[in-house]
């Protein structure tokens, strides 16, 4: 008996542990790894960069970190439509996706040099 119990409780356990792999964790801690990685692509260069052997500048930096700064909110207001059933912040959600995809899209279409109105 006391073996089955034991088998049970450990099949349990790994169960339970699988399922925190699995998402739907802290949105908090999900937020601040996100950050994390953000900030980590931010300050390291691309493969481009190094091969081409210059650092990138102070502008292709800043775009860089706002893309993935701009993708972490897609992914926590994704997660938002996900989880929320109330109608505002659904709304709130689909619009800063729908604004965020527009500010990427403007960033990736930057070049060094350019400038609005050019």
């Amino acid at each position: 008996m006391r073996r089955g119990l034991a088998a049970i409780t450990l099949t349990t356990g790994f169960a339970l542990g699988l399922a925190a792999c699995e998402g739907g964790g802290d949105p908090v801690e999900q937020a601040l790894r996100e950050a994390a990685a953000a900030r980590q692509a931010a300050a390291t260069p691309t493969t481009a960069e190094i091969e081409a052997g210059r650092p990138a500048t102070g502008d292709q930096a800043y775009v860089r970190a706002a893309i993935q700064e701009h993708r972490s909110a897609i992914a926590r207001a994704e997660a938002s439509l996900r989880e929320t059933s109330d109608p505002a912040l659904r709304q709130l959600a689909r619009s800063t996706i729908d604004a965020r995809k527009a500010e990427i899209a403007a960033l990736e279409a930057w070049r060094p040099g350019e400038t609005a109105g050019e």
